[in-house]
């Protein structure tokens, strides 16, 4: 064999070497920053050697990166001068053009796409039989690492002001952005229940609690047999007690403390019910959620009257509604849907004017505007700057609303046709597909 043959020959195996080089270190990086970390974290509690050398590899991110631009790079520099001294020493200067593009197309297709792709796909036996030797190339290559990879991002500080030049955290709207578009890694409920969650300081007492006018209550200066008729035929667990006017609260009484006195005697006085009272629990009404459920968590309260400015209470918000905003309704039909919400044969809904409208969004899929009023009496209000007769329709968006019955200022009921191609309630578009 020619000496000429031999240094071809020689050459191209030194190309390939240096090519494969490089697809190893685009692979393996690859293959080790596409593991997901509580994955790795639970095979190495398991006992897996190979994840907790993976796990370390992605804690240590900065100098894998680093290890893996060194080798690269080295590798395309030493091919790109032995393919221009090859061209130079037998095709001369003119086929400089055409082996640099050879070049370039055998560097991404076998150096780095085709390697990230089955990396991608065969994440985990890549990162295991890769796993040792990186951990032993990033600690003997850390003295030539650590300066490379340590003054850029000094340099950038000092240029940024000392300011940070890590990864940007994810901000609310981000993670929320990043939930919805999870997909089948997360059940639909399970993303609506994160969603909710994210949303806590976005809505406050106002959003949900019970009006003022809808609060069942005991006026302790009614008659005592009146007084002794709502004890017994009353719903709710716990009841605020007042004098004349709910703005007189005397306190608010838990009708399993009746019941224990109703045990111990069947004659029991206005006094004995005072007795039983306890002091209310006050929240201001432009308290967001996450922050009330605070409070009933530190005050081990689940029902707190809301005040406005003037210490007037406008409303009642118990542990179960906030609770509501995160995992839905308790009810398999939405409460309000039943009696404020009804459907008509053909597609539009009958709605009462105390209708609330977030909670009519969230059951029926609507994108009412939530900005401003709470009530749907409230959004026409707004909407048309005048109070509406009987008949009156208008768009709200992509919605036609019709009043059907208006009473002094308010609107007491209206029609409203949502926009074609909603799903029915509490139907995701995800459990549509799925038959569920």
């Amino acid at each position: 064999m020619s000496p000429d043959a031999v240094s071809l020959a020689l050459l191209v195996a030194q190309g390939v070497g240096l090519l494969a080089l490089s697809a190893w270190f685009t692979a393996t990086e690859t293959a080790v920053r596409s593991l997901n970390r509580n994955h790795l974290k639970l095979l190495a509690d398991a006992g897996n050697a190979a994840a907790g050398r993976v796990r370390r590899l992605q804690e240590d991110a900065e100098g894998l990166n680093g290890l893996g631009l060194f080798w690269r790079y080295l590798a395309l520099v030493l091919l790109s001068q032995g393919l221009t001294l090859a061209t130079l020493k037998w095709l001369g200067t003119g086929a400089l053009w055409w082996s640099s593009l050879l070049l370039t197309a055998l560097a991404v297709t076998f150096g780095a796409v085709l390697p990230r792709a089955y990396a991608v796909q065969q994440p985990e036996p890549v990162a295991w039989r890769a796993s040792f030797l990186l951990r032993v190339l990033l600690w003997l290559c850390q003295p030539v690492i650590l300066p490379l990879s340590t003054w850029p991002r000094q340099w950038l500080r000092r240029r940024s002001g000392g300011a940070g030049v890590g990864p940007h955290p994810l901000d609310r709207e981000e993670l929320r952005a990043a939930v919805k578009s999870a997909g089948a890694l997360v059940p639909a409920r399970h993303r609506e229940m994160l969603v909710g969650l994210l949303d806590l300081e976005n809505v406050t007492v106002e959003d949900i609690m019970v009006p003022r006018q809808d609060i069942v209550g005991i006026d302790l200066d009614q008659e005592w047999v009146d007084i002794v008729d709502q004890l017994t035929t009353c719903r709710h667990t716990r009841v605020p007690c007042y004098y004349s006017n709910l703005n007189d609260i005397a306190g608010v009484l838990h009708l399993r403390n009746l019941s224990r006195l109703l045990r111990q005697s069947r004659e029991f006085t206005l006094a004995d019910v005072t007795a039983l009272l306890v002091t209310p629990h006050f929240v201001p009404v432009g308290a967001n959620l996450y922050a009330q459920l605070m409070n009933f968590q530190q005050a081990r309260q689940r029902l707190a009257l809301v005040v406005d400015e003037y210490g007037d209470i406008e409303g009642l918000v118990t542990l179960d509604d906030l609770l509501e905003q995160i995992v839905g309704e308790f009810t398999t039909v939405p409460q309000f849907s039943s009696r404020e919400v009804h459907p008509q044969a053909d597609g539009s809904y009958i709605v009462d004017g105390t209708a609330n409208v977030r909670e009519m969004n969230r059951a029926f899929g609507w994108s009412l505007p939530e900005r401003g009023p709470k009530t749907l009496n409230g959004l026409v209000l707004e909407a048309l700057e005048n109070i509406p007769e009987a008949g009156t329709s208008f768009r709200l968006g992509y919605y036609t609303i019709e009043i059907l019955q208006a009473a002094g200022h308010t609107v007491r009921s209206a029609r409203i046709f949502p926009p074609a191609g909603l799903l029915p309630p509490h139907q995701s578009a995800e459990d549509e597909q799925l038959g569920d």
